[in-house]
């Protein structure tokens, strides 16, 4: 399936829907209501907490959660013909179901002195307050606006609106949200408030946002109403594209799809099908861009077979083991096979191989295609897998290795190739494309 239209509505297409989704209260085409016509159904009571330790839960203990906080939702919230009204108080309304990437549409209303948020996998949030000088929240941002990811670090990107877009009080406003991995857009009433941000962990800043998890409605210090809550989930393909096509500029393809033009090394090992470069099964070796690169961005997708493993030449000097002679291997490897349950923690998809260990659970189900994005600024790597960041490391900071540090000569490399180092398994990879970067 290709990118579904919805999710390429311009500005203009979004103003369109903003005036006529409230009068049909009707889904989109290719979206699901989360609205029953009478009643909470589908929905359940939870506040801010952290969404890993509450769905890691035993299933007893989590039913018992689960059942209680249906009390307090039906004190708190109602729903009035389709329209989601709460007092102000009480635990946020929290769908039974979980979502990976998606893309949601609602509407709310809200009065003075209110303040709530859309949780996204029950991370907060995408802010929604009085952004009047009365309602006293001015200084710390409700000036410029609703839809910001007010609970980001200050000055990162996505924490403060790009305009303000709010409606006066008693209007209706129209949220849009698209979330692949954890980058998030926001559009209000048809402005583009948030711009593929990423969303940070509230509850742990050092670890990305959980890979799935459910909607929340936040609401506290007064009544905010919501009405047509529509959500569409986002398969692997559309995921995949979008990421691509975001900040794209000066990428530039360095694999053809069809041979092995501008490729050096033991390319015999390799073989393309159906546009994709693959390893041999029961060959390997690193094969490299004949181009040199210091600082560079590399976007590619990837499929890995049951038990595959592969790895990411970086700076690599032409011959060798990229992961001792060059700056690094960073490892290309299906974390959930059997023959991976024990290994080192700096031997995961992602990790810099034997120095610093990457993030798992963010690889998409053996057989369908990931999106993956390398920079390498000096000694910096950061790796980007389906949209989540899962290394962010100064490797000139390390100083504990799986190895002695000796072994890893190459590691201050400041240029060389990038490539594919084998090892065996018929790993894929396509749509390579690098971005030399000014230092």
């Amino acid at each position: 399936m290709g990118v579904h239209k919805a999710t390429k509505l311009a500005t203009t297409g979004t103003i369109a829907l903003c005036t006529t989704i409230g009068l049909a209260q009707q889904a989109p085409e290719g979206f699901q209501g989360l609205i029953a016509d009478q009643g909470l159904a589908g929905w359940w009571g939870l506040g801010t907490e952290d969404p890993r330790k509450v769905y890691s839960e035993d299933d007893e203990t989590f039913a018992q959660r689960h059942k209680e906080s249906l009390a307090d939702i039906e004190e708190h919230w109602k729903n009035v013909d389709g329209v989601l009204i709460n007092d102000g108080n009480g635990l946020f309304l929290t769908t039974d179901r979980l979502f990976g990437d998606f893309e949601l549409f609602l509407e709310y209303r809200t009065v003075a002195n209110a303040d709530s948020g859309i949780y996204l996998r029950g991370v907060p949030q995408v802010q929604i307050w009085d952004t009047t000088q009365e309602g006293g929240k001015w200084d710390i941002g409700a000036k410029l606006g609703s839809g910001g990811l007010w609970n980001n670090s200050p000055g990162t990107p996505g924490k403060d609106p790009l305009v303000h877009a709010d409606r006066p009080f008693g209007e209706w406003n129209l949220v849009r949200v698209v979330m692949v991995g954890e980058r998030v857009s926001v559009w209000l009433n048809g402005e583009l408030v948030v711009d593929h941000a990423r969303l940070e962990n509230y509850s742990d800043r050092g670890l990305p946002i959980p890979r799935t998890g459910p909607i929340q409605l936040q609401t506290h210090g007064g009544e905010v109403a919501w009405r047509n809550v529509f959500i569409r989930e986002i398969d692997a393909e559309e995921a995949n594209e979008l990421l691509a096509t975001r900040g794209d500029a000066g990428f530039e393809s360095v694999f053809n799809g069809k041979d092995f033009t501008g490729w050096a090394g033991p390319t015999d090992a390799y073989e393309i099908v159906d546009g994709a470069l693959r390893c041999r099964p029961g060959h390997g070796g690193t094969i490299y861009t004949e181009e040199e690169y210091h600082d560079f961005a590399v976007r590619f997708e990837f499929k890995l077979p049951p038990g595959g493993n592969n790895g990411l030449a970086i700076r690599y000097p032409g011959s060798g083991d990229t992961a001792y002679v060059g700056m690094c291997e960073l490892q290309v490897l299906d974390n959930t096979h059997p023959n991976y349950a024990s290994l080192e923690p700096r031997q995961y998809h992602g990790s810099v191989y034997g120095q610093a260990p990457a993030h798992r659970g963010y690889l998409r189900p053996i057989g369908e295609w990931n999106f993956q994005e390398v920079r390498v600024v000096g000694p910096r790597i950061t790796v980007e897998l389906n949209g989540t960041q899962i290394l962010d490391c100064d490797t000139s900071a390390l100083t504990d290795f799986m190895y002695e540090e000796p072994k890893f000569a190459g590691r201050t490399r400041t240029s060389g190739h990038f490539g594919f180092a084998g090892h065996n398994d018929p790993v894929e990879f396509r749509k390579v494309r690098i971005k030399r970067l000014e230092p």
